[in-house]
């Protein structure tokens, strides 16, 4: 996945937003480097504040506020004031407590250790919120592994996808007590994420495929974990090098002066989208670029035009899509957010990651989603000869995956949604992987860039990673970005590797290096992959960031959750960004759980008082969404479709018939005795019930003959079973508790 979304990515740190880069360095190593698990007991929360804060912003955290999650969670009672004040400082406090040693569970007791007495539920307040939300107390760490109970508690919850966002929602739920299982499109788990192993001719290295670098250290959960795998990082040097098309070493005064100037030409960019305001939302970054470029003549010269267009490659790279798509307006909207610390490589692959992750999980499979229906009883995802059932289903898969239509949701997704779908962009980039029998390249190296003649080739092989001193062997893996990338998904592998060799052969071969044939190569195709469709998300033009928050946006009333980079507004099109989104779904399902248990238990407590449940029924069915004869209808309120639930009512009321008696006792429960009753008109009022598929509250409309005739077929085509209002179990109390809150909401709109 990308790296950042400038083209200092990989020879040139982006500066920090608040404090002095290299002092945040200093102070966090200092903090979390110490000897973990001192003690603090007497100490006043106001003591080492400051660099708490700072553990709290490199988490991403405000240094002086409130998140919109802790707003929305309620952390304070009055925002502003003492008391946040006070949560503020408390909750930096137990993040900085828990990163000091990521492989200890931290209890409210310990934090007690270290603060006044006075201020418990303050503690209690932040402790809860950082703990629901995947803050603390997570990973793969033996110690948090305990929290997981042995007996669940909670409902059912279905998981597509076992990528990274899937994984770590998993693992939350789990700890939870939800029951969790994971159906999977692949053979193995980690979705773009994918280590594969290269060998032979004696050689052997694991190569990631798939996301890559962990981009910044600081507050990267990524790298809690790699702590607690005690897994090494190694930091990817600066140093990158570029070679001319022709192989030669690019001047390093030309280097300097053209970065200059692409800089440059972003800030003019810059500053001309904040000129045009809203109207810069239909225009892109590309079209901006190249404009500037031409009425400031910069880049005339031949090798400066293929430097600039190594610039605008990298950024195409770091967006996974065509500059000529990029929004003007929102393509770096989640800069603010940007990471700290050094962009790393893990040692032996992300698998390892994954592999520590998915331990212990429930995953089928190899099980394609085609269809995911949701409604007052629940949801229904439907795959290649097997339906699996739940109460919530939390949806992981790639954006591209949602653009092509292949999951087909019943009822429809809601049109917000669909079109922050349209909107957003989901691009590509691809790699060809190449495993040698030496390292011929720099050792010292871990980048090196080449140039291309030609614009629309400008992404083409245009930077290769080393990963000697990671994989395990003499490992090279060069990189297919914007138009290239979109051209390379057809290109045949040995044409691919042949052009590789080319550019390698160019460059190492004037200095008498020979480059031998690699023992194994593996080319990507992740746009043609039908479980992806395309690399990462990115803002395009007409997009904006509150995009990715539509898309994570759940639907059908908590039934349908969303998780995946392309809903993290703040990390896009990382892997952290995906990792956080499962926490953050995880959270979101526990917390509506709740809710609806707590407000499902009143409701019920009513329904089971005679006089209430009969009141509040005939007060839903004066306004019926279909009538006919003495039938009324009420449709479900959170899924619509011939197959959503509706709740039939059917009214009997008039004389009393003497016929009845002759009807023997132990058929007085079949179809004949229903009908009898019905026709027979009894001696006083009778309301019965069943719940039945919208398709047939509309048949049953349509047939002819009566009321009676309606029952009849009713009860013996239909199927369903008459009841009393205390017959309606678990579904029917449901959808009568849906039905009167959707009305209540109506009213108070």
């Amino acid at each position: 996945m990308a790296a950042t979304k400038h083209s200092r990515t990989l020879r040139q740190q982006p500066r920090a937003a608040c404090y002095n880069e290299s002092l945040m360095d200093d102070l966090i190593e200092k903090h979390l480097g110490g000897e973990s698990g001192r003690k603090r007991k007497g100490i006043d929360i106001e003591k080492e504040s400051d660099i708490e804060a700072m553990i709290a912003y490199s988490v991403g955290f405000p240094i002086d506020s409130l998140t919109e999650e802790e707003i929305e969670h309620g952390a304070v009672s009055t925002l502003g004031g003492a008391e946040q004040a006070t949560y503020i400082v408390v909750r930096n406090h137990i993040l900085a407590r828990w990163r000091e040693n990521v492989n200890a569970w931290l209890g409210k007791q310990h934090v007690m250790e270290s603060i006044k007495k006075e201020h418990k539920s303050v503690v209690d307040s932040a402790y809860n919120f950082l703990l629901l939300y995947g803050y603390i107390n997570f990973g793969v760490a033996p110690a948090v592994r305990p929290g997981i109970p042995e007996k669940v508690t909670k409902a059912n919850v279905l998981i597509i996808g076992a990528g990274l966002a899937g994984l770590a929602a998993a693992r939350q739920l789990m700890a939870f007590g939800f029951t969790v299982a994971i159906v999977e499109g692949r053979n193995r788990p980690g979705g773009r994420v994918y280590t594969r192993k290269l060998e032979g001719g004696g050689q052997m290295a694991e190569t990631d495929l798939g996301g890559s670098v962990i981009t910044g250290v600081h507050g990267n959960p990524l790298g809690v974990l790699a702590r607690q795998l005690c897994l090494p990082l190694h930091k990817i040097r600066d140093q990158c090098p570029l070679y001319q098309p022709d192989g030669r070493l690019v001047d390093a005064k030309i280097d300097s002066k053209v970065e200059d100037l692409f800089n440059k030409l972003l800030d003019k960019a810059s500053q001309l989208r904040q000129l045009m305001g809203d109207l810069a939302v239909d225009i892109s970054l590309g079209a901006s670029l190249e404009t500037f470029r031409q009425v400031y003549g910069v880049a005339g010269k031949s090798e400066e035009r293929q430097l600039l267009n190594w610039h605008l490659a990298n950024l195409e790279y770091a967006n996974a899509g065509l500059l000529s798509k990029l929004s003007l307006a929102f393509w770096d909207q989640d800069d603010p957010y940007e990471i700290g610390g050094d962009h790393c490589f893990l040692a032996g692959g992300n698998y390892r990651l994954i592999q520590a992750m998915a331990e212990d999980v429930p995953i089928f499979f190899e099980r394609v989603v085609h269809e995911i229906r949701y409604g007052i009883d629940g949801v229904r995802v439907v795959t290649a000869g097997q339906v699996f059932e739940a109460d919530t289903v939390l949806c992981t898969v790639p954006l591209g995956v949602l653009k092509s239509g292949s999951i087909k949701f019943v009822p429809e997704l809601p049109k917000r949604k669909v079109e922050a779908i349209k909107r957003l962009g989901f691009g590509l980039l691809d790699k060809v992987a190449m495993l040698f029998p030496y390292v011929f390249w720099e050792a010292d190296l871990d980048t090196f860039g080449h140039l291309n003649y030609e614009t629309s080739q400008r992404g083409e092989f245009f930077l290769f990673y080393s990963y000697a001193s990671v994989s395990g062997g003499p490992l090279l893996i060069a990189l297919v970005a914007g138009e290239a990338a979109i051209n390379f998904e057809s290109m045949p592998a040995t044409d691919a590797l042949h052009r590789v060799l080319r550019i390698l052969r160019g460059i190492y071969g004037p200095r008498g290096v020979n480059v031998p044939d690699p023992i194994q190569t593996v080319c990507t195709r992740w746009g043609s992959d039908p479980l992806s469709y395309g690399s990462y998300s990115h803002v395009a033009v007409g997009a904006s960031g509150c995009d990715y928050d539509k898309l994570g946006e759940s639907v059908g009333d908590g039934r349908v959750f969303f998780a995946g980079e392309a809903t993290s507004r703040r990390y896009p099109a990382t892997m952290h960004g995906a990792f956080l989104s499962g926490l953050r779904e995880a959270a979101n399902i526990s917390k509506h759980a709740n809710m609806k248990s707590m407000t499902m238990h009143t409701e019920r407590r009513l329904l089971k008082d005679n006089g209430s449940c009969a009141a509040l029924l005939d007060d839903l069915f004066r306004e019926p969404d279909l009538e006919f004869g003495k039938f009324s209808i009420l449709f479900d309120p959170l899924s619509d479709g011939p197959q959503s639930m509706s709740l039939l009512r059917v009214v009997v009321e008039g004389p009393r018939s003497e016929g009845i008696d002759n009807i023997k006792s132990e058929d007085r429960t079949s179809s004949k005795f229903i009908c009898h009753q019905f026709q027979s008109q009894l001696n006083r009022q009778l309301k019965l019930y069943t719940l039945v598929a919208q398709k047939h509250a509309f048949e049953l409309r349509e047939v002819s003959g009566g009321d009676a005739t309606r029952l009849r077929y009713l009860c013996e085509n239909v199927g369903v079973k008459l009841v009393g209002r205390r017959g309606l179990g678990e579904v029917g109390e449901s959808l009568v508790v849906s039905i009167k809150c959707a009305r209540a909401g109506r009213r108070h709109a």
